[in-house]
This record gives structure tokens, C-alpha cells and sequence, in this order.
């Protein structure tokens, strides 16, 4: 599914969603405990600083959270050329049979960093090379894509292994690029939320890294529903924007699906009076695409901007973005530009943790 920018994101620029960050504030370790972590409420008329767990006196009866149950894989390998060459690839996407050039399901699409690319059928030997007990990848050549950055491989492991079984055995978890520190165990827990059901993704939802057990409890006995989505994040949630003028941006491509029940589950809370809570942007993306395409499953590309008509969502629960980044342009497509510039001030004053495992703000559709 493919959405052009709208008409709205014309009067603004990439340096309108600029803000000043001092670095300490951009979080290298989750908070010890899930729901722990501070929550900035901007879903009434003031800002309010609250902690996490406190969701459950936020939301009503009725409501109906929507959140993202993919599962990120260890999606980080690193290996050599057959001349010797060291290199890093990060698995974007494992094709399905349809996709791959022989219809088997052993190809994937990812990004390469080594210091010459690789011929098409070129070896590469990653974490040993097969006969090390690792496995190689065939270099078949670039990926379509709109940056022309993805490169298609296929992965030679045991007969019996998947492209996931090899991740899941040889990878590294791939966080963020501002995360600085090697992955560790901690990483591996902490940088996947609790009810991740789907493999696929290669960046968190992260607004769903704060529920937990007690808060999903306090929830239900709330009386706020619950359903999913799936849409498997891919690094290009993490590129700068490249062009200045926002309606020259093209956004990257991103696999989803919507089971029938969620789609139930969206009528019966617009049925009852409820209002329908987005956990994180990867879910904003997912249901406004299929709101506008019908499509249950696909890929999409849509980008929100200033302007942009929401059709299903009203309530929001993100973390804080990057400046200038695609993510900026949604949350103020969705509560206002100004008010977030002067939310994204305030949680500076305040002192939250920005980004992947930072804090998070709950944030109410704009009547405007």
C-alpha cells in the first residue's frame, strides 16, 4: 500500500521539527522495571508528569488498546567475504516463497556494510561459515528499493534451519544506532515487549516496551479491551530524511497484517462509545493504512504529516522521536505542531529519556 504525503505537509519543512536535545538525555538502558518509566499525559488540557503504571486511571471503560505483536529478531550478523573481507549484515526482511528468485524461503533483504560489495554469487561466510558450524549467504544483488540501500541474499545453513533459526542462533539484537553499548542479555529481554508473538522486526515498538504484567492486569480489570496488529518495523524507521522539502519525501516500505478480530474488535468499541488507543506509530501506521487501502494484509509506505485525516485512531501512546524525523511529523499530524513543539520542550525541562528505551507521553487526537 503506497500514500503520497498530504497537502498539509507542504507549508512545513524538515527544519520545522527541529528541536535541541543535550545528549545525556537520549537513553542507553531501560528503566529497571517496564512500567517504571515516566509517562507525560497531554490527553487533556494540561501537561501532566506521571509514571507509567498509571495508564490504567487514563484510559475508560470501553476503551480499546491496539497494539504491534511483532517480534524483533536478532536480525545483526557479522561474517567475512571469501577473500576475507570483514563485514556486518542486517536482515531487513525474510522473503516469502513468492518473492524469492527460486520460490524457496531461504532469501532475505537486508543492509550490507563491508568495504567493496560482493559480485552477484559472491560467498559470504557469517559467524564461520557453514563449515564452521555458521552458515553462508549467496550475494545475489540489489533490492529495489526506493534508496537503493537493501541488497537480496540467500542464507546456506542446515537443511533444517530458517533464515529465523540462523538469527535466532548466530545474530545480535539490532538496536538502534544512538544505543552505543555492545547488545547484551539484558538487551535480549528488554528490547522486545512482553506479548511479541510474530517474528519479523529488526526495531521495536517501543511505546509497548512499558506494559507489563501488572499493568496489562490493571487494565483489564479497567475495563479497557485489548487486540493487535502486526507490523514488522524495519531500520528505515531509523534514516534521516534526505530531502528539505517534506512532499519530496519517500518513506520505506513496511510488511503488516490486521486479523479480522482487531477489525471486530474497532467496531464494537465505535459501537459502545469507546476510543480507540494506539500503543506506538508503527500501530498508527498500520491501521490508517488499512483504513484507507482495505487491505488486511500488505506493505506500506504511508506517511503522515501535518494535514492528514485520521480515520481511526484517538489516542496515542508514543515515546519521544528524534528531531526531524518522520516520526516528529506524525505525532504533530496527529496532536498539533505546536503543541508538540511545546510537549517536546516541556520533556526537556523535565528532563525525560528520549528514544528507543526513554519514556513515554500519552497524547490525544487534535479537534483542530
Amino acid at each position: 500500500m503506497t500514500d503520497s504525503p498530504t497537502a498539509g505537509a507542504r507549508s512545513f519543512t524538515v527544519a520545522d521539527f527541529d528541536f535541541s536535545l543535550p545528549p545525556e538525555l537520549i537513553a542507553q538502558h531501560p528503566a529497571p522495571e517496564r512500567s517504571a518509566s515516566r509517562l507525560l499525559d497531554a490527553s487533556g488540557h494540561e501537561l501532566v508528569d506521571r509514571v507509567f503504571r498509571d495508564l490504567s486511571t487514563l484510559l475508560n471503560p470501553g476503551d480499546l488498546l491496539v497494539f504491534n505483536d511483532t517480534q524483533v529478531v536478532k536480525a545483526r550478523l557479522f561474517g567475512e567475504k571469501a577473500s576475507g573481507g570483514k563485514l556486518e549484515l542486517l536482515i531487513e526482511r525474510v522473503l516469502l516463497p513468492h518473492e524469492a528468485l527460486d520460490g524457496s524461503a531461504n532469501e532475505v533483504v537486508g543492509h550490507l556494510r563491508v568495504s567493496k560489495k560482493p559480485q552477484p554469487g559472491g560467498l559470504l561466510h557469517m559467524a564461520g561459515g557453514l563449515q564452521a558450524g555458521g552458515f553462508d549467504a549467496v550475494f545475489l544483488g540489489r533490492w529495489p528499493d526506493a534508496d537503493g540501500q537493501l541488497f537480496r541474499l540467500r542464507l546456506q545453513g542446515p537443511a533444517d534451519e530458517t533464515p529465523y533459526d540462523l538469527m535466532a542462533r548466530h545474530g545480535h539484537v539490532p538496536l538502534p544506532p544512538y544505543i552505543t553499548h555492545a547488545d547484551d542479555a539484558d538487551d535480549e529481554r528488554r528490547y522486545q515487549t512482553v506479548f511479541a508473538r510474530v517474528p519479523g522486526a529488526v526495531a521495536a515498538p517501543t511505546a509497548a516496551l512499558h506494559f507489563d504484567e501488572a499493568v496489562l492486569a490493571a487494565l483489564e480489570a479497567r475495563g479497557v479491551q485489548r487486540a493487535s496488529v502486526t507490523l514488522h518495523v524495519g531500520a528505515g524507521t531509523f534514516a534521516p530524511m534526505k530531502t528539505e522539502r517534506i512532499s519530496e519525501h519517500v518513506m520505506h516500505h513496511e510488511r503488516y497484517a490486521i486479523p479480522p478480530e482487531t477489525i471486530q474488535a474497532i467496531a464494537d468499541c465505535r459501537a459502545r462509545g469507546g476510543r480507540v488507543v494506539a500503543v506506538g506509530t508503527t500501530t498508527v501506521r498500520t491501521l490508517e493504512s488499512w483504513a484507507r487501502s482495505g487491505a488486511t494484509q500488505d506493505d506500506t509506505n504511508i506517511f503522515i504529516t501535518p494535514g492528514f485525516e485520521f480515520r481511526v485512531i484517538d489516542r496515542l501512546i508514543t515515546n519521544f522521536h528524534l528531531p526531524k524525523s518522520t516520526l516528529m511529523m506524525l505525532v504533530s499530524a496527529f496532536a498539533g505542531y505546536e503543541p508538540i513543539m511545546a510537549l517536546y520542550r516541556h520533556a526537556v525541562a523535565q528532563r525525560y529519556r528520549f528514544f528507543s528505551y526513554g519514556d513515554s507521553m500519552l497524547l490525544a487526537r487534535s479537534q483542530a
